[in-house]
C-alpha cells in the first residue's frame, strides 16, 4: 500500500479474491491509497455505514474521492482504474475485444465456478457429493481454458493486463480446489510468473500480510 496522508482512493475491502484484484491493480498503477478492511466474516458487509456504498453488501469497493466516484464490482473498478491510469489495458480496438472478452471469462466462469467449488469442497465436504463432483469437473475444465490459452503466450490477453490481475487471485486458492498444477503446466508457469511480481505480493497481502501459496 502506497502511505499517503490524504490518500486519493479508498479501498473496502477484505482477504478474497476479488478483494484482491483491486489492491493488486492499484499497486501495479502506484496509486496511493487507504485500505478500510469489512471483515466479512464477523458481517461487517451489513453495517450501515457500507450499505450506503454497495446496496450489494459485497467486497470490494472503491471511493476516488480526486474524481468523486463510489464503485462497487471488481471487474468494474479495474476497468475504471485502466481507464483513469491509461494502463493495463489495450487501446480501443478488436485487441481491446479480445482482452475484454476475457475478462467476462473470468467475471462470468472462473470466479463464480471456483467460488462454488470452494463453498462445497473446502468448506462442506460430504454435505453435497453432486455438487462437490459438479464443481470440481467445472473448476478442472476451466484450469484446462486457461492452460491451453497459454500455450502461445506469456499472459492470457496478450501484454500483462487487467485480465491477468483479474484472474489470478482465484487462481491462487488452487489448494482449496484441490488442483494438481502439473496437469497445467502454462498455467502453472503464468501463476508462478505472476507472483513473482513486487505489486502483487504487496497487494496479496491487503489486509491481512498474506503470503502467496506456490505450487
Amino acid at each position: 500500500m502506497q502511505p499517503a496522508e490524504n490518500p486519493g482512493i479508498d479501498l473496502y475491502t477484505w482477504n478474497t479474491p476479488n478483494g484482491r484484484k483491486v489492491s493488486i491493480m492499484l499497486e501495479e498503477l502506484g496509486l496511493a491509497y487507504r485500505v478500510i478492511p469489512i471483515d466479512i466474516t464477523k458481517g461487517d458487509q451489513h453495517t450501515p455505514e457500507f450499505d450506503a456504498l454497495t446496496l450489494n453488501h459485497k467486497i470490494p469497493v472503491i471511493v476516488d474521492h480526486e474524481n468523486d466516484m463510489t464503485l462497487m464490482e471488481s471487474g468494474a473498478i479495474l476497468l475504471y482504474l485502466a481507464e483513469r491510469e491509461g494502463r493495463l489495458l489495450c487501446p480501443p480496438g478488436p485487441e481491446r475485444w479480445q482482452s475484454l472478452a476475457w475478462l467476462m471469462f473470468q467475471m462470468g466462469h472462473i470466479g463464480p465456478m471456483l467460488g462454488q467449488t470452494h463453498h462445497f469442497v473446502q468448506f462442506n465436504p460430504g454435505k453435497a457429493p453432486y455438487a462437490e463432483e459438479r464443481y470440481s469437473n467445472e473448476t478442472r475444465r476451466l484450469y484446462g481454458v486457461l492452460d491451453r490459452r497459454l500455450a502461445e503466450r506469456e499472459y492470457i490477453a496478450g501484454e500483462y493486463s487487467l485480465v491477468d490481475i483479474a484472474t489470478w487471485p482465484w487462481i491462487s486458492r488452487f489448494e482449496w480446489q484441490r488442483i494438481d498444477f502439473d496437469e497445467f503446466p502454462r498455467l502453472r508457469d503464468w501463476y508462478v510468473r505472476i507472483a513473482a511480481r513486487p505489486a502483487v505480493q504487496r497487494g496479496y497481502g491487503v489486509p491481512d500480510a498474506a503470503e502467496i501459496p506456490l505450487p
